[in-house]
């Protein structure tokens, strides 16, 4: 396989899932011998970035202006010096800042345009332009079907279904119970000490992730006679203070402020998985993929999450018993009580939803599209 050129374009490196796909890539294409570039406003992860051999060029086409299209000249010109093969836009703005760019170059040496839907953008105009990739990544079957949905005009040929993976060597199987585990987690926060079980809902500050839900979870099991606890990782944030509040003045109502632990986000999320006992995903809002879910089976720890989006897509297809029909709160009390009774044995394999095989088929795609000799579609 020839040696490629590979320009990736992003608001920024700061942090997420869209950034930690990037660098994902980044690393990947220089590993096989590949020239890797992202532009970006820059950010934290950009020593990352470079310390893995991949270059970076800083230029702001995230900035939510139409003078952000000003840019498409500097692109234009860095796609011909670097003999671009491959623009892959990972961001709605980005996208169109490179649709343009790629726009102004003759069509014999014009890099193929890629673009991946990381998320289910409001459907309009502003957003159709991540189907304008001659290749869509799609990072979720979920992704595939709402894009179809609302651009019917889309080529279903040119989606490809390429799930986000995980590293295990970064989420390694641990033992259920794991007392060692518990008793770090007891350490740092008292109330998560004791010998019923406990459950995790790792997720940021904001009410999308039903945090509400987990709550009222928490106090019908305990009202059952179960002894659980509740440890809810990444919710205290700058910022989210009135919300955290709230959920405080929740808790202490219902009895259960004993039996709770809202924290700032870990280092040590694995740690946490390891030292629960089931993992909850309770996103109010469909999301595109649901990585925790993946991260949790990893770990050997069974997940119980509303079965819309992508949570539900991969639990239907990895461990159907913990999808509970959105919103059912009976359902999800009965699911969940159920599975700490009896817990499904861990998964023998996440191969097909690991960092390798994310990447690989990443490299797959560029080379299969770098190394059609048809003319690049009009961007």
């Amino acid at each position: 396989m020839r040696r490629l050129t590979v320009v990736q374009l992003l608001p920024a490196l700061e942090s997420g899932g869209v950034e930690r796909s990037t660098l994902e890539i980044a690393d990947a294409l220089v590993r096989a011998g590949h020239r890797a570039i992202v532009v970006s406003a820059g950010g934290r992860l950009v020593p990352t970035l470079l310390a893995s051999g991949a270059e970076h060029i800083t230029l702001d086409i995230g900035r939510k202006s139409l003078l952000t299209l000003r840019h498409a000249g500097a692109l234009r010109r860095l796609f011909a010096e670097v003999n671009a093969d491959i623009v892959h836009a990972r961001s709605r703005l980005p996208a169109w800042v490179g649709r343009w760019a790629l726009r102004g170059m003759p069509a014999g040496s014009r890099p193929r345009f890629v673009t991946t839907m990381h998320g289910l953008n409001s459907p309009g105009r502003y957003s159709a332009v991540m189907t304008h990739g001659e290749r869509v990544i799609c990072v979720s079957d979920t992704v595939r079907r709402y894009l179809l949905q609302h651009y019917p005009r889309t080529d279903p040929a040119k989606l490809v279904v390429i799930p986000r993976g995980i590293d295990p060597a970064q989420f390694p199987r641990a033992a259920s119970p794991d007392p060692a585990a518990r008793a770090w987690a007891a350490a740092q926060h008292p109330a998560l000490a004791g010998d019923g079980p406990l459950l995790l809902l790792p997720g940021r500050g904001t009410r999308l992730k039903g945090h509400a839900d987990a709550l009222r979870l928490l106090c019908r099991l305990r009202e059952a006679g179960v002894d659980a606890r509740l440890w809810m990782p990444g919710t205290r944030e700058p910022g989210r203070e009135s919300y955290v509040a709230e959920l405080e003045a929740a808790a202490q109502r219902d009895g259960i402020a004993d039996a709770w632990a809202i924290t700032a986000p870990t280092a040590e999320i694995a740690r946490a998985y390891a030292a629960s006992d089931l993992v909850l995903q309770l996103s109010r809002k469909p999301e595109a993929f649901g990585r925790t879910v993946i991260e949790s089976l990893s770990v050997g720890r069974p997940v119980v999450g509303w079965a819309h989006g992508g949570v539900g897509e991969l639990l239907a297809g990895l461990q159907p018993q913990g999808a509970v029909p959105a919103f059912d709160e009976d359902r999800l009390f009965e699911a969940t009580r159920s599975m700490l009774a009896h817990p499904p044995p861990p998964l023998a394999t996440m191969e097909a939803y690991s960092l390798r095989a994310m990447q690989e088929a990443t490299l797959a795609l560029y080379h299969d599209l770098a190394d059609d000799r048809r003319p690049a579609l009009d961007s």
